[in-house]
């Protein structure tokens, strides 16, 4: 299925049928992420959506960096929403899905029934520790057009392999090449995290009204567990918080059985 928005049409597939659940995946994945997820929502009851975001998979790829601000993305989100004729939907995100899936339920909260947000915390609170600033530091790179995508791809992606520490890099690396991504997917940085971002403080959005669940994974190369817990500040529904310990930051593929259940658990289908 295909949303048409002024700048890019957006694929994504629908499995189920039920009370809608939209799964938004992050840098460098497509909609692929989350096949450990779809079959387990479907069978309990769930329509599950699940897009290539903006510039991944099978969807369009805008030329210029600023064709990938939050407003756009939050822009195709909502159209796939409606193509799919879900009015209001559950929301999870992880990665940049996740940084998405906050600013959904902040600035139209009449379409996101529950959040629950994988790795990233709010926007407020992601750079507030000098810890969370350090891990950032791919950020810096990544704004360097030609610069970032040379260092992740030479030497047959080495750089990217012992970075990501991906546990589907193969496959990964080959969608990329596939479809011609890591620029559109490097795009979302730097449209959204230029290094003047890092010194002003990040915009006031409206507190969280939806049930919000957070989950951190003890092994995330890039995320701090305080990002994620601080962001109880900014929610004024039901804040949950689960630490899940021993995976990565692809917590949905290196323990699904547990994101499953706490996903099954806290949705209400």
């Amino acid at each position: 299925m295909r949303a048409e928005t002024d700048e890019a049409g957006i694929e994504y597939d629908v499995t189920g049928a039920g009370r809608p659940v939209i799964l938004l995946h992050g840098f460098p994945d497509s909609g692929r992420l989350w096949r450990n997820q779809v079959p387990v929502l479907a069978g309990a009851g769930f329509r599950v959506i699940v897009p290539d975001l903006r510039g991944y998979g099978r969807s369009d790829k805008p030329e210029t960096a600023a064709s990938y601000s939050v407003p756009s993305l939050v822009g195709d989100v909502m159209a796939v929403l409606s193509d799919a004729g879900a009015e209001r939907a559950h929301v999870v995100g992880h990665d940049w899905g996740a940084a998405l899936g906050w600013v959904l339920a902040s600035l139209v909260p009449d379409r996101v029934d529950h959040l629950a947000v994988l790795s990233v915390g709010h926007p407020s609170t992601f750079r507030r520790t000098m810890e969370q600033r350090e891990k950032s530091w791919y950020m810096l790179l990544f704004q360097f057009a030609g610069v970032a995508e040379q260092w992740l791809s030479d030497n047959n992606w080495a750089n990217f392999r012992s970075w990501a520490r991906h546990p589907d890099s193969e496959a990964v690396i080959t969608e990329l090449e596939a479809t011609k991504s890591l620029t559109p997917g490097l795009n979302w940085y730097r449209a959204n995290l230029p290094p003047e971002s890092w010194v002003v403080p990040p915009l006031a959005l409206p507190a969280v009204q939806a049930p919000t669940m957070g989950i951190w994974s003890s092994n995330d190369m890039a995320l701090t567990e305080t990002q994620m817990t601080d962001s109880a500040e900014n929610v004024a529904g039901p804040w949950r918080y689960e630490r899940i310990d021993g995976p990565g930051h692809w917590m949905q593929l290196e323990a699904p059985d547990t994101i499953n259940q706490l996903l099954l658990d806290f949705l209400p289908g």
